[in-house]
């Protein structure tokens, strides 16, 4: 075990003073020569012990409720991904990407409302419409601790109303001397199946000082490749009506498409009825998909002190991220016709078994390939100076920016269908996690019935760069009795995101693009047995065949076709940069950009007293920030307004784009009260308060203003962002107990409340976009209707009769324009954001940490409960508010530490939580994430003080994924990921 000089907390400091005495003093028949043995050296054990020690001395000693994370060594967090590390803290739990940590909720609130900075500055984020930081970016490797902030500072940036993250990077002057480290890695993902078998990691970290420690120097860098698979099966959204819906197609009663026929039909077994609600599925498809992923980090940190009471750091951090999938899929679209059906039980009833006879359906299935590439760049600059015993100033500076774009000539995102016009009955049997596909086809399957259908490629970008300077100081009160010091700043921050796109898109579902067996070469046989062995209903597989093809293959097959005049592109929206619609475009049709300006001041005082013989501080801290938004976004320009006829009325575009751009401010005053008090030596209770904020999504404050076609002769309907939105403002209220009972253990239980306002919903404002006459304000139309005309189409008859030569009366083309100066502008109705709503959110953490003794065995057990007032009604099938993301959760973590072997087994767990209020093709409906638990492990061996061997497996019972509607026997999507092991060493120099 190695061991390191380290700053002394109040205990070390302690047992190093008891201890120091007792070396001083020499022993029976002990010789003076001794006497240098008074200087003691502070000690701290490094690895998994080490690690958690820090991490409680940093809890104990905050202003706040805080938990932490360190490094076990340097260069060495405990886990490979910072989000899996973050989830291991009470309250915090992730979302998963390709079954590695990516984004994280914090007390409930998601990954929008949780503000992550690097060195205690604001990180951009590449997502281009909202606002949340994915952890999959940054490597472990470079990372030297993280702190989670729960409750609010005036001296920290401003956004993160759950929590603020911060990640902490390595500072060579606060580890002087020569340390440099090594680690390689091979990954074995289970998933993949085209995939390398082993991909390689390798990361390096060197850190030194020079110049009797006034300069020092420390780079990081690490490269890492994954190769890894999915399966996935999916509901495209369940429709939703009262049990009295039918779907008969009569007169007598009106049929809804995707009713079921009605009570009495022999083919629906226990038919829902009135008082219930019955949903049906949209469609059934199944995936396989390959990924592989490529992530580069650097960091290098410069730092010179040149006089003791001046220290300036340099410091850039780099991340690239280049992912790749690649898949096959096969899908049936039901169509809500001749149906048979076997329900459960109501209020809620869902379908055991759904049938559809309908000859001729289109069995569907497509290949697609996404690629992206997100680049992170962040350079800053920080210099502090004890100008005088009492006061410290200090100036900090960032420019930092987060880049995504596609990473492939055919965008980042391409999906090309194709289908065989084969299917007659089609069934889905959903008694199980896995939604069961039985198709009845007319032919067997065959590659000579396959056609070129529909196709989709998108080229989407984003950017945000944020600039921040900070002038912060700190002045410290000597001999005073109450009054310790007060920290106080500026700080300037300006935001700027824009998120742009196109899409090109070929919607011609049918089976007139391509002579029959035209591709029927490039097909290849695949099969999904066996790929859903984990998940529930994974045994009963029944449409496991379908054909794969390589998508730039069919491309150029399907292009070949049409230029001998043997195939159709069909109905399509735009042309790719290529010339035809087979390709991605970079003729952006959607281009939103957003900048906020923000300027803060802060103060805060820190306090420190003692309450019968209790000590006690008090942090009272007051920060003001005011933020400018401009938003502006792409939109069409419209020249005029035609009538045809009838009560359809049209906006007609004109050949170019517009910028439109909308502003809005807000100022903020955000107060923090922290208190604790050291009830004994062990036991330290604490109460805060404050005020945070978190920021609109950039989706709902962008500029632009869209509008809907067909207009009606009162108007017409669209909507447009508001960049006047207020942020979300919570008061947040903790309290908390902690007992630290021994070295490295300590048990805590806490309380904290939120009162959250300002969430947003959805409102209507009446606006006379883009000044446009419209022939039904014209006089024309007001007399017509005073001469006793009422219908549409009876006022455009008068108007075409009675004014036949009037300016923009085409009797000839039949349609009437309206005309600037004569006829009043359009009355539009938009949906605009608004803040509506409002909801409490509160729970409880506990957490105990125990280490047995000096046995090297550890143990860690946390729980996270949590509640709102608001909650999703499942039987409701209007538009709801409600806070998504809740979910009580926990892990049990146990370790062993001693004689160079380090093991940890940790186990997570998250119960079933509401991600979303919207479902495919369907709109509103509830989008639950069942509970989710996962094992992983890790062992390293010590072979002498500088090499290690380490071992780790991930996902080790293969969990699975399931997320539902409604009810859990309405599947939205379910996955199997498989685990995913490694092996490496580690060197240290």
């Amino acid at each position: 075990m190695e061991y390191k000089s380290f700053k002394k907390t109040q205990l070390a400091a302690t047992i190093s003073m008891v201890l120091g005495a007792v070396a001083m003093t020499p022993a029976h028949g002990q010789s003076n020569d001794q006497e240098g043995l008074d200087q003691l050296e502070e000690i701290v054990v490094t690895g998994i012990r080490g690690s958690l020690q820090r991490s409680m001395d940093i809890k104990r000693d905050a202003q706040g409720v805080v938990d932490a994370i360190s490094a076990e060594d340097i260069g060495k967090m405990p886990d490979t991904n910072l989000a899996e590390s973050l989830q291991r803290i009470t309250g915090v739990s992730i979302d998963r990407s390709r079954g590695e940590g990516s984004k994280v909720t914090v007390r409930g609130f998601g990954p929008d409302y949780n503000l992550v900075t690097l060195n205690g500055r604001q990180l951009p984020t590449a997502s281009g419409t909202s606002r949340s930081f994915d952890f999959a970016n940054l490597a472990a490797e470079g990372v030297a601790g993280v702190e989670v902030f729960k409750s609010g500072k005036a001296n920290m940036p401003t956004g993160g109303i759950g929590s603020t993250i911060n990640i902490k990077t390595t500072r060579p002057l606060e580890s002087p001397g020569m340390v440099a480290t090594v680690g390689v890695k091979g990954v074995h993902d289970t998933s993949t199946r085209d995939g390398d078998a082993l991909t390689p990691e390798i990361s390096g970290l060197f850190s030194n000082t020079f110049a009797d420690d006034t300069v020092g120097i420390a780079l990081s860098a690490s490269r890492q490749e994954r190769d890894s698979g999915a399966a996935t099966a999916s509901v495209g959204g369940w429709r939703t009506f009262p049990g009295e819906v039918d779907n008969c197609w009569c007169t007598a009663n009106p049929s809804e498409w995707g009713g079921i026929p009605p009570e009495g039909d022999p083919n629906q077994v226990n038919r829902p009825g009135a008082g219930d609600i019955y949903s049906v599925p949209q469609t059934i498809g199944y995936e396989l998909a390959e990924y592989n992923r490529v992530r580069t980090n650097g960091q290098l940190t410069v730092q010179w002190q040149p006089v003791d009471s001046v220290r300036a750091t340099l410091d850039y951090t780099y991340s690239e991220v280049e992912v790749e999938r690649t898949y096959n899929n096969m899908s049936a679209w039901f169509n809500f016709g001749a149906q048979e059906t076997v329900w459960t039980d109501g209020p809620i009833a869902s379908p055991l078994v759904y049938t559809e006879n309908l000859g001729g359906s289109d069995f569907s299935m497509g290949a697609g390939k996404d690629a992206t590439r997100t680049e992170n760049n962040s350079v800053g600059f920080n210099v502090e100076w004890n100008a005088t015993e009492s006061l410290t100033l200090a100036f900090d500076h960032h420019d930092s920016t987060a880049e995504s774009s596609p990473n492939s000539p055919y965008g980042d995102s391409a999906l090309l269908s194709i289908a065989a016009f084969t299917r007659d009955k089609t069934t889905g049997y959903f008694d199980s996690d896995l939604p069961i596909l039985e198709l009845g086809l007319a032919n067997p399957l065959s590659p000579d019935d396959m056609q070129i259908t529909g196709s989709v490629f998108t080229h989407n970008v984003s950017k945000m760069d944020i600039q921040q300077s900070k002038f912060s100081g700190n002045f410290e009160f000597v001999d005073n009795s109450l009054l310790e010091s007060i920290d106080f700043g500026i700080e300037f921050t300006e935001v700027n995101n824009r998120s742009a796109g196109a899409v090109v898109q070929r919607d011609a579902w049918s089976n007139t693009n391509t002579a029959v067996g035209a591709i029927a070469d490039l097909m290849q046989p695949l099969s999904i047995a066996g790929e859903f062995d984990s998940v529930s209903g994974g045994g009963n597989l029944a449409q496991t065949d379908f054909y794969g093809f390589d998508m730039v293959q069919v491309i150029n097959r399907f292009n070949e076709l049409v230029a001998a005049g043997d195939g159709s592109y069909g109905p399509m929206n735009g042309l790719g940069d290529c010339g035809t619609p087979l390709c991605a475009s970079t003729t952006f049709t959607s281009d939103r950009r957003t900048t906020e300006e923000s300027q803060a001041a802060y103060v805060q005082l820190n306090m420190a007293t003692e309450i019968a013989d209790m000590p006690a501080r008090i942090n009272v801290g007051l920060r003001h920030e005011q933020t400018d938004v401009t938003s502006s976004a792409l939109v069409p320009s419209y020249s005029y307004v035609t009538w045809g006829g009838g009560n359809e009325l049209t906006a007609v575009a004109g050949a170019e784009s517009e910028f439109t751009t909308l502003t809005g401010d807000y100022g903020m005053l955000l107060p923090n009260i922290d208190f604790s008090l050291s009830v004994t030596e062990d036991i330290v209770t604490r109460a805060s308060w404050s005020k945070t904020i978190g920021r609109p999504n950039y989706a709902d404050i962008q500029g632009g203003v869209t509008i809907n076609n067909p207009l009606r002769s009162d108007g017409g309907t669209g909507s447009r962002g508001n960049p006047a939105l207020d942020p979300l403002e919570s008061e947040n209220t903790d309290l908390s107990v902690e007992w630290y009972y021994a070295e490295g253990s300590y048990a805590s239980v806490g309380y904290f409340h939120k009162n959250v306002k300002n969430f947003i919903g959805t409102d209507s404002v009446t606006e006379q976009v883009f000044s446009l006459p419209s022939p039904a304000n014209s006089p024309m139309y007001a007399e017509a209707i005073a001469a006793g005309n009422t219908q549409p189409g009876e006022i455009f008859q008068y108007i075409v009769d009675n004014y036949p030569n009037a300016e923009g009366v085409d009797v000839a083309g039949g349609n009437i324009v309206g005309v600037a100066g004569r006829d009043g502008f359009t009355d539009f109705t938009l949906s605009v954001p608004a803040n509506l709503e409002k909801a409490v959110v509160d729970g409880w953490e506990l957490n105990v940490q125990h280490a047995f003794g000096e046995s090297g065995f550890g143990v860690i057990a946390n729980a996270t409960l949590v509640d709102a007032d608001v909650g999703y009604d499942d039987f409701s099938l209007e538009s709801q508010f409600v806070v998504t993301g809740l979910s009580d959760s926990a892990n049990l973590i146990g370790y062993y530490d001693k004689d160079g072997i380090q093991v940890r087994i940790a186990y997570n767990w998250r119960d079933d939580f509401l991600a979303g209020t919207g479902q495919a093709n369907v709109g509103v409906g509830p989008t639950y994430v069942a509970a989710y638990g996962q094992w992983d492990m890790n062992a390293s061996y010590e072979i002498n003080e500088n090499a290690t061997v380490f071992v780790e497996a991930l996902n080790v019972t293969d969990e699975t994924t399931h997320v539902y509607g409604r009810d859990k026997m309405q599947t939205l999507f379910a996955a199997q990921i498989g685990p995913r092991f490694a092996i490496g060493a580690r060197y240290k120099f």
